[in-house]
């Protein structure tokens, strides 16, 4: 049977709402978590803990042996998405969750360009259209002259460009290893990467914080699990949609839970940028292409 034949659209759409919950959560928690930490070493806590959750591959990580072309692709990785968390978890602390949410639907987007420009990916006019679609809903939540635009969403555009490029390197990684490989040694490399700037500006964490970035880990690792269980049940053209939910519940956290303003021209914004995500992904599905553009879920902390 061919994987479409094997498609399980519901299960499918289950694992993308479960996915979606986790990493609100992980939003919730770090915004709980608030800026007493710097951003740099909360999220190099956060990758310090979840290597707990590399423990059961331990054996298996020892004895791989790779080359240098492949050392240099994970280093490129570790350096961006270093970056890409950095940003990330600076943006949490200073701008309402719903705006990090919308903002980092961008990532797929600037995976599409990254792929054109840099893999050589045909840009049909079609995509094109889409990408043009995408930006005119980022310029719809930041809304530049109508509203503030803080270092908060300036943090965001550029952790949605280097989540973009840490997902294209995790793409050509993934043609020369494991994908269990692969998502071992990002968690090395951001670790070991984080690890000069996180030290150099340190603050002691409280039993409190520690607990509270153990959560972020766990459900980030679980979230990612349970993505995959996703992908492996339906085609992306039918779980892509369905991230579109994680802004609703958002909004929903940030409003009930921390007392920020629900503003409609967010929701807009995000409707827009998913539905040209999912215009992508669906043209990619229809015209049995490699995919290349990713989940909105894939380019996440």
């Amino acid at each position: 049977m061919t994987s479409e034949q094997n498609a399980r659209p519901g299960w499918g759409i289950f694992w993308m709402v479960v996915t979606g919950l986790q990493f609100v959560g992980v939003t919730a928690l770090v915004k709980l978590l608030g800026t007493r930490i710097p951003a740099p070493e909360a999220a190099f806590l956060r990758y310090v803990l979840g290597l707990v959750f590399l423990i059961p591959i331990l054996g298996t990580l020892s004895r791989v042996r790779l080359d240098r072309g492949t050392l240099g692709l994970f280093a490129a990785r570790g350096v961006a998405h270093s970056l890409g968390v950095g940003l990330w978890f600076f943006a949490m602390a200073r701008i309402p969750i719903a705006d990090v949410t919308a903002m980092n639907y961008l990532s797929p987007i600037y995976v599409t360009l990254g792929a054109a420009i840099f893999l050589g990916e045909k840009l049909a006019l079609r995509r094109v259209l889409a990408i043009f679609v995408a930006l005119i809903g980022a310029l719809i939540i930041l809304r530049p002259g109508f509203r503030e635009v803080g270092p908060g969403h300036l943090a965001m555009i550029f952790t949605a460009i280097v989540f973009g490029a840490s997902y294209l390197l995790a793409k050509m990684l993934s043609e020369r290893c494991s994908p269990g490989l692969v998502v071992a040694m990002l968690s090395i490399t951001v670790t070991i990467g984080l690890a000069p700037v996180a030290l150099a500006n340190w603050v002691t964490p409280t039993s409190y914080e520690l607990l509270v970035l153990f959560g972020v880990a766990a459900l980030a690792t679980g979230g990612h699990y349970t993505m995959t269980l996703a992908f492996r049940a339906a085609p992306l053209a039918i779980t892509q949609p369905v991230s579109f939910l994680q802004l609703v519940w958002a909004v929903a956290l940030g409003l009930v839970v921390f007392g920020e303003p629900f503003d409609p021209w967010v929701i807009l914004g995000g409707m827009v940028i998913v539905g040209a995500v999912s215009f992508i992904s669906w043209r990619e599905a229809v015209l049995k292409r490699r995919a290349v553009t990713p989940a909105v879920t894939e380019t996440k902390v």
